[in-house]
């Protein structure tokens, strides 16, 4: 019996210990993910939106730089398009409407020519069957009904071609691929004019501002870092000792000075490694001395009242 209970009360012994040692706070402290906000392009800083401190939505600016080349580079991309495209209209359309008209009036001219011959030829024909006309007058009237016949053909073709495009399919196949690098031509210059102008990609605190109004900015250096809620979160350490009790998605309650209530959140990353290794691992008191890192993510609606740097106290729940 005594072989029995002793292997029991040491077990008693050390789950109680486990316990309390995991209901004593943890010491953390916060950390955050800046967002690091800056323009592909060169240029002077023209305006600050922003300062430190303040909290700015999705979309609202942080700031410009100077603007003329890329405004003068989107107007000449958008006159280049316009002559692209009128170039294009231009082959497209038919002859100017006074040349149409005129070749719809030789049209009708051929045609009413074509009727008087077709009854003229009808005429001599009944003339020549009675013997009133010889056969000379009736070869004229035919000559000039196929003649008259020709020209009603000769100038409906000629108002079909006045009516096509004046470019060959190749000009035109030409001015479309011209319209076509002219657009993306000018979606460049949009898109680089867009870039010198920058707005804040999520909402956030603005935790510092690099330059001031009037100083010149490198391409990709930052002018502004955010720290938007999510980005917010807590380091810690655990022992070894209850190691096997975090795992990602526990939920855990994070404290500090002046916060009125205990936020909560969830582990989101635990090291697979020791920060801190004796040389040799044999005994218990040596493995008590391994401390592994342990990141959690705060609810982000409570998150801003946490800042980096701060400490904290972490309870598991």
């Amino acid at each position: 019996m005594r072989r029995l209970l002793l292997p029991l009360a040491l077990s008693l012994g050390v789950l109680a210990g486990c316990e309390k040692q995991a209901a004593a706070p943890l010491q953390g402290y916060v950390e955050g993910e800046f967002v690091l906000v800056a323009s592909p392009y060169a240029g002077q800083l023209q305006k600050l939106h922003v300062r430190r401190g303040d909290r700015v939505e999705p979309g609202k600016p942080l700031f410009a730089l100077e603007q003329e080349s890329e405004r003068a580079a989107r107007t000449e991309a958008e006159e280049r398009m316009k002559g692209a495209q009128a170039r294009l209209e231009n082959l497209q359309g038919s002859r100017r409407k006074p040349e149409i008209a005129a070749l719809r009036e030789q049209v009708n001219q051929a045609r009413a020519a074509l009727e008087l011959s077709v009854a003229t030829l009808a005429r001599e024909q009944e003339l020549f069957r009675k013997g009133f006309s010889p056969k000379a007058r009736l070869d004229d009237a035919r000559s000039s009904r196929d003649r008259d016949a020709a020209r009603v053909k000769e100038t409906e073709a000629q108002l079909r071609n006045a009516l096509q495009p004046l470019g060959r399919e190749g000009e035109l196949e030409s001015a479309e691929a011209e319209i076509a690098a002219a657009k993306a031509a000018l979606a460049q210059a949009a898109w680089r004019l867009e870039q010198k102008s920058v707005a804040a990609p999520a909402a956030g605190l603005v935790q510092d501002t690099f330059f001031v109004e009037g100083e010149w900015v490198a391409a990709g250096r930052p002018v502004a870092s955010l720290l938007p809620p999510g980005n917010v979160k807590v380091r810690f350490y655990v022992p070894e000792t209850i190691l096997g009790a975090i795992q990602a998605g526990r939920e855990i309650e994070v404290g500090c000075d002046g916060c009125p209530q205990p936020i909560p959140a969830r582990v989101s990353y635990v090291s697979s490694q020791a920060e801190y290794t004796p040389p040799v691992l044999y005994t218990r008191e040596q493995r008590g001395k391994l401390m592994f890192l342990v990141e959690a993510r705060p609810e982000a609606a409570r998150a801003a009242a946490l800042r980096p740097g701060q400490p904290v106290d972490i309870r598991l729940k």
